[in-house]
């Protein structure tokens, strides 16, 4: 495998953006299914982010395998902002905020959205709860706050 990926963190690296690649995919076709309310977008963003994060634990354990690793941060960052982009996209018609406003809340969405699923995930919290916790999170971030 080294000769392949060259070491463990390319080994690992290369893992993680396979990972990535089948969360974002999962969630682009809920979207391409998703009724055209903003709820039904809302609980399928979250429905299919909690999917991934219980259906992948694996993710958080090889990001977690690469912390400190000045590669895997910038990889990492590369893959929120898609992720993010891709949630704000999908949003974008059912808002009142400009795209880069939209864009910022759900980089604070997708902060709790992992909160979240670590609950989840220790088992201090239910995949339903969790959904409809982010699907309201999700709901309140659309609109710009009365008086600005």
């Amino acid at each position: 495998m080294y000769d392949h990926f060259g070491t463990r963190p390319g080994l690992l690296l290369a893992l993680y953006r396979r990972l990535d690649e089948r969360h974002r995919a999962a969630i682009a076709q809920a979207l391409q299914e998703a009724e055209p309310t903003a709820d039904e977008v809302a609980r399928l963003i979250s429905t299919a982010y909690f999917a991934c994060a219980t259906d992948m634990p694996e993710l958080a354990a090889v990001s977690a395998a690469l912390k400190g690793n000045p590669e895997m941060e910038a990889v990492q960052r590369e893959m929120l902002d898609r992720y993010t982009d891709l949630v704000a996209v999908a949003l974008l018609q059912h808002s009142g905020l400009t795209p880069e406003a939209l864009r910022l809340r759900c980089v604070g969405v997708l902060g709790a959205a992992e909160a979240v699923a670590a609950e989840l995930n220790q088992g201090r919290a239910s995949a339903d709860d969790a959904v409809a916790t982010l699907t309201d999170l999700i709901m309140g971030s659309l609109n710009t706050p009365a008086g600005r």
